[in-house]
């Protein structure tokens, strides 16, 4: 069988965290939704049903929520720092798409988010 991605995803986590640019936002918090996928070689795993071989689900949503809980004010920032989190922790991966969104942003106008994505390699 030929595979020509390994795709490890975190669909739609949920987290209450307290970034943003008014001192509002840090002190009130709000909610934020996040996305993540990364390409890994994992294919032992596919042979082997090793969790060595592989990238736990659980060690990467930990490293997330840790970077999370830390106040940020731009989005960019927040993401940039789970980026290199997880490149650090993780040397399987090779490239990762984060996207961050914060939900009802506290601004004029109706919209349901902001959000800022990114895709980077290794």
């Amino acid at each position: 069988m030929q595979v020509d991605q390994m795709i490890i995803g975190l669909e739609r986590m949920r987290f209450y965290a307290y970034h943003g640019v008014a001192p509002q936002e840090r002190e009130v918090g709000n909610y934020f939704t996040l996305e993540c996928r990364v390409e890994a070689e994992v294919s032992a795993a596919m042979q082997h049903d090793a969790l060595s071989e592989t990238i736990s689900y659980a060690e990467l949503y930990e490293v997330i929520a840790e970077e999370m809980a830390q106040p940020s004010l731009l989005l960019e920032h927040v993401v940039g720092r789970i980026a290199a989190a997880l490149f650090d922790r993780f040397p399987r991966i090779s490239t990762l798409e984060l996207s961050l969104r914060k939900d009802n942003p506290p601004f004029p106008g109706q919209l349901d988010s902001a959000s800022f994505s990114i895709r980077a390699r290794r």
